[in-house]
């Protein structure tokens, strides 16, 4: 089986920062890409950003500039510094890992359990 583990949520001022952390574990034989996705209540999810294990990024029109995504291939791990935070960041963030399971081989995704961001005014 496969599992993301997830951490850095919280409560941050407007203009604050955070780090966002996930780590993937399990059956994985490799990785393809690592990304976050959020969701704001009644609102869709979203994707936020996006890394694929060459080191390309992603990342939606609205943390341009202010959200950076890294990745650590021999860890399996990916983070999202958030900086720059608005009351519109807050969300439920999730994160999601695109990879090549073991047994049996085929591309498959996994989620995590996601973890809350509040961002007050």
């Amino acid at each position: 089986q496969v599992q993301l583990v997830e951490s850095g949520g919280g409560l941050v001022q407007a203009g604050g920062s955070l780090r966002l952390s996930c780590a993937a574990s399990g059956s994985i034989f490799s990785i393809n890409a690592m990304g976050w996705y959020r969701q704001a209540p009644g609102k869709q999810r979203e994707l936020v950003a996006t890394i694929t294990s060459g080191g390309s990024t992603n990342y939606v029109d609205s943390v341009k500039g202010r959200f950076t995504i890294s990745g650590d291939n021999t860890k399996n791990t990916v983070l999202l510094q958030m900086n720059s935070l608005e009351p519109e960041d807050t969300a439920v963030y999730y994160c999601k890992v695109d990879y090549f399971s073991t047994i049996p081989y085929y591309r498959r995704d996994a989620w995590g359990q996601g973890t809350q961001v509040t961002v007050s005014s």
